[in-house]
């Protein structure tokens, strides 16, 4: 029958060509069928067990597209300006938009330990939302505490901006000797490296705090080595699998009961304000930014100063 079996399977079978990790496509209810009944499914399990074969899913690990020809080195400059920030004691940030989230019944992928099954929504209509949640995340690696700003209007470089803002407004007291600060973040989206919106929108935060701003950007398609996306964004993932974020509220608080075995700590602000899309920088006024690009990838690095207010 186990020769049967491997005969069943043989079709259908993938695996590690490199080991003997095995994996097959058929069900096991459908083996059986096929095999007339001659074992049912759970020993039709435990019998590919045995030769090796298991359930697996997909693994993003194949590389598409051709690599960026400074990749390599914008990473080691990103690698340089951390243990510079380090050993100065200034601090670094990470910085990126969490997945949008529907709020309403809707399901969440993921399950949890409870009597009953919550029901929700059978279709996924945005139409049928309170509202769609953009969380906006801040992440300090050195103290491992994160700070998530929530709106329900547009992922825009303001809203960037005001959460690097709303971060450095609480913990503002934790670095009273900076002088500067590091922003990791992607090359797209609301932190964009070719977004003069937020470059602006940086030189006025720069001007306020009093701080200079060295921003590193990750090169296309290298966002998952942004340490916010797998030492936070993963972790508020895990926090609320399985539950329906019905309001805006329970969202939130399921943001702030983020926590690890290694200690982090979330902290959860909701940003009452429209985010206009469509703001335009002058090139005068862009011109006019206290902006010094890198000589490594200037593209992606840049250092913005606060303006200096001359007096006659």
């Amino acid at each position: 029958m186990i020769a049967d079996l491997l005969r069943c399977v043989d079709p259908e079978t993938a695996g590690n060509p490199c080991s003997d990790e095995k994996w097959v496509r058929s069900r096991l209810r459908a083996l059986s069928k096929k095999l007339d009944g001659r074992a049912c499914p759970t020993t039709i399990g435990r019998l590919l067990r045995e030769q090796k074969f298991g359930l697996r899913s997909h693994r993003k690990v194949l590389h598409t597209g051709k690599s960026h020809a400074e990749r390599d080195r914008q990473f080691r400059h990103i690698a340089t300006q951390r243990l510079e920030f380090r050993q100065s004691g200034d601090p670094r940030i990470s910085v990126d938009t969490k997945k949008k989230e529907l709020i309403g019944q809707f399901k969440n992928p993921g399950q949890i330990w409870c009597r009953t099954a919550e029901k929700v929504n059978d279709h996924d209509f945005p139409s049928d939302a309170q509202g769609r949640a953009a969380p906006y995340g801040v992440y300090d690696p050195e103290r491992n505490e994160g700070h998530v700003c929530v709106t329900t209007s547009s992922d825009t470089a303001d809203l960037a901006a005001d959460a690097v803002q709303d971060w450095w407004r609480l913990h503002q007291s934790d670095y009273p000797n900076a002088k500067r600060l590091m922003i990791e973040a992607d090359s797209g989206g609301s932190n964009g490296a070719r977004s003069r919106r937020y470059k602006k929108r940086l030189q006025d935060f720069a001007n306020e705090s009093g701080l200079a701003i060295t921003v590193c950007h990750y090169p296309p398609g290298a966002s998952k080595w942004n340490p916010i996306e797998h030492r936070l964004f993963s972790q508020i993932t895990a926090t609320w699998a399985g539950h329906a974020l019905s309001t805006l509220l329970i969202l939130m608080g399921y943001i702030c009961r983020t926590t690890t075995t290694t200690g982090l700590k979330v902290t959860v602000h909701h940003f009452d304000r429209i985010y206009p899309t469509g703001l335009k920088v002058s090139k005068a006024e862009f011109q006019a930014l206290e902006l010094t690009r890198h000589e490594v990838c200037p593209q992606w690095n840049y250092t913005i100063r606060p303006r200096t207010i001359r007096t006659e």
